[in-house]
């Protein structure tokens, strides 16, 4: 199998697949010698698809719209994820601005 992206060769390995930072075990996937893309087969992802929904995981990424309140900027954090990450009412975090992105860390 050839890479997508740069062409190159891959090699078939057991390659560990994390979602949101869990791990939801290890799967034989392609891994290009080159740029080091992960590929999968159809039934592998099905399988990667099964344990994300066993562990809460699938879907769990949400659009949301930014509101304002006086002259600060707010968002809303979905139930699903706050749960999640055990947000709480009142529970101070940490906002660090990070290039084009914003990092909540509780």
């Amino acid at each position: 199998m050839k890479c997508v992206f740069c062409k190159a060769e891959t090699r078939e390995q057991e390659v560990e697949y994390k979602e949101y930072g869990i791990s939801l075990g290890t799967f034989p996937g392609f891994v290009c010698t080159k740029c080091g893309e992960v590929f999968f087969e159809g039934e592998v992802v099905d399988k990667i698809q099964q344990k994300s929904k066993e562990k809460g995981l699938f879907g769990l990424s949400r659009k949301v719209k930014v509101g304002k309140i006086g002259d600060s900027l707010m968002v809303r954090i979905p139930k699903e994820i706050a749960n999640f990450v055990k947000l709480k009412e009142g529970k101070e975090v940490r906002i660090t601005p990070e290039a084009k992105k914003i990092i909540i860390e509780n």
